[in-house]
């Protein structure tokens, strides 16, 4: 069987093993071509193929659940789950999720794109079921970075407490593979879960302990001694059987027999379990194994050399922001920068190679991190948390409580603030003003570009409070036509002049502003542009100087609490005119596609702004166009 034959799950389960190795090479070619193509994680996947293929074997979907953490790691999932005919069209505008996706597939029974959340989901959907009285499996696919986070360990608290049918597979991806370890684990792995070792220790536990005088003592000691064994070359520390779990493993997870086998044993469990699964990133795709961070998730690439399709002439914000902090740390020694697990997707891996005992890499923790460096600059550091301003969400209360109550100088560097394109919902950085606004004490921040960024960065070193500052995943530079000569907290540039508008724009929309003050031109509208990097504070002079002149607002960001927001609040406080227009994301969840694909559906294309602002001003101002 090809893989373009496989419609379901259940095409697999009559495949010999010689088949299936053949389809796993099909299935790695495939995520190959189509990632080179259109960019997405490939290294997890190409890790996981033999086992979410003993997954699918085992098990009975979609009666039986599969909840995958992160869900980065689904694209075998959704090949072997009738998509394959669509896989082409994965992470395009209207095409394929890289995630999973509810009303994409019944197969996908949760949707996830934020780590450390399948454990509690999986265990949602195992109470579900007993509560209504159904019999299936339900699994969580976790890996072993998103350990990391402490949502794992409340989870895992609660499900072993629980004693319910669930079984949880820690994909460890950094571990080599030791056949001898992983063979005296299969070992004790199957004595341990066979159906007859079950009921001999109920037999000898109940016999031993109508032995008078020493039966139970004979049993205690027994059972310690099982522990002990099961501790040293099983379950290190006894860490998942403490916490309720019964525990299977280390298995190889490219031995499609071996998952298989111990799939099933786990299945028959009656209660939680834990199977400790050993794979390697970017498996049988060279590039991908020498190189496992860089296509963890990449861009288009060359699959003969693993070059990039399209490479930036200009250096990220991360790398802008990450290089004025080496300049600023060789001067400021209180200066230690923070990641929650991306060092090279923040682009602090560039101070680490300067500094690399001031930072600090925490892991898939973010809230920890928050509170973490709240508590270093009481001690008189001065931390900076570099962080993708969607993953910033979970620490909201850390930000709140420990950070902006106690006014400490701690400064959030948002990357990926705004559409962030073919990563889609889960991972769209729009809701960063709406939590960050309401907040006393904090300063946030918006450079309109590489340049704006580096004066905020050397403003921050003597802010002596909380700060904010947000920047998107496209780099831009105005310098020759705009150069950023100063930057001043609560005071707005104007970059152009204009007599019939003036156009409020916020970071990256500085120039989507300039653009469509163009387009205005073409219909007879004079329009000014605003450069409003200067969040909060708002530069309340300049709002009360445009009091006679028609504003309109515009940021990649949601309307409701945002910079729109903001100045509409304001303007009715001061009793002036407010926006005659907000642009922004309406109350949608948007979708995965290219970033100017997203402008256009949204109706923040230039030419789509400029007509909407050409009919406002004719019908309210009377301003007639061209």
């Amino acid at each position: 069987m090809h893989l373009k034959d496989v419609k379901a799950p259940a095409d697999l389960k009559d495949l010999s093993y010689e088949e299936l190795g053949a389809l796993a090479g099909e299935i790695r070619d495939e995520l190959v071509s189509t990632v080179a193509q259109r960019g997405g994680h490939l290294a997890s996947n190409l890790g996981v193929v033999e086992l979410t293929m003993a997954l699918h074997r085992v098990f009975d979907l979609p009666e039986d659940q599969i909840v995958f953490d992160v869900g980065h790691q689904s694209y075998v999932h959704k090949l072997l789950t009738g998509r394959y005919a669509l896989f082409h069209t994965l992470r395009s505008f209207g095409g394929l999720s890289g995630f999973p996706k509810r009303n994409e597939s019944e197969y996908d029974v949760f949707e996830t794109g934020h780590s450390s959340t399948a454990i509690s989901a999986a265990l949602g959907l195992a109470r579900a079921r007993d509560y209504m009285g159904r019999k299936n499996a339900v699994i969580a696919l976790v890996g072993d970075g998103a350990l990391t986070g402490g949502m794992c360990y409340e989870a895992l608290n609660d499900a072993g407490n629980a004693h319910t049918r669930l079984i949880v597979i820690l994909n460890d991806n950094e571990m080599s593979i030791a056949p001898n370890v992983g063979a005296l684990s299969r070992h004790l792995t199957d004595i341990r879960a066979s159906k007859g070792w079950t009921s001999t220790k109920k037999k000898v536990k109940s016999g031993l302990f109508n032995i008078p005088v020493i039966g139970e003592p004979i049993y205690k000691m027994m059972d310690w001694l099982k522990d002990t064994v099961k501790s040293a070359f099983v379950d290190e520390d006894g860490f998942f059987t403490a916490l309720g779990f019964h525990y299977y493993g280390p298995i190889d997870g490219h031995d499609l027999k071996s998952m298989e086998h111990t799939l099933r044993l786990a299945k028959e469990f009656d209660g939680p379990a834990v199977i400790h699964v050993l794979t390697r990133k970017g498996h049988g795709y060279d590039k991908a194994e020498e190189k496992p961070e860089m296509f963890h998730g990449t861009p288009p690439f060359y699959v003969e050399t693993g070059g990039l399709r399209k490479a930036s002439k200009l250096p990220s914000f991360g790398k802008v922001m990450a290089r004025e902090l080496v300049d600023m740390a060789r001067e400021d020694k209180r200066i230690v920068t923070i990641t929650a697990a991306m060092p090279g997707g923040t682009g602090l891996n560039v101070f680490q190679k300067e500094f690399p005992d001031r930072m600090l890499d925490v892991g898939i923790a973010e809230e920890h991190a928050v509170t973490m460096a709240a508590g270093m600059a009481a001690g008189g550091m001065k931390p900076y948390f570099a962080v993708y301003a969607t993953f910033f969400q979970r620490s909201f209360d850390q930000m709140i409580h420990d950070v902006c109550m106690q006014k400490l100088p701690v400064t959030f560097l948002l990357d990926r603030a705004g559409l962030v394109g073919e990563d889609g919902a889960t991972h769209h950085g729009v809701y960063d003003l709406a939590s960050t606004l309401p907040v006393p004490n904090l300063t946030v921040l918006a450079p309109r570009d590489l340049n704006e960024l580096r004066l905020m960065m050397r403003w921050t070193q003597h802010h002596d409070a909380p700060c904010v500052i947000r920047y998107g995943r496209k780099s831009i530079d105005l310098g020759e036509k705009y150069p950023c000569k100063d930057f001043v907290p609560g005071k707005w540039e104007v970059m152009e002049q204009g007599a019939d508008c003036a156009l409020l724009a916020v970071g990256s929309m500085v120039v989507e502003a300039l653009e469509t003050r163009a387009q205005l031109a073409q219909l007879g509208i004079d329009a000014a542009v605003i450069n409003c990097s200067s969040v909060k504070p708002m530069d309340e002079d300049m709002l009360r100087s445009l009091a006679d002149k028609p504003i309109v607002t515009m940021e990649e960001h949601v309307l409701t609490g945002g910079f729109g927001s903001a100045v509409s609040a304001f303007c009715v406080g001061e009793e002036i005119p407010g926006p005659v227009l907000s642009f922004g994301i309406q109350d949608t969840f948007v979708q995965h596609g290219r970033r100017d694909q997203l402008m256009k559906y949204l109706g923040l294309e230039p030419e789509q702004m400029a007509k909407r602002i050409c009919h406002v001003l004719e019908s309210k101002r009377g301003i007639k166009h061209e």
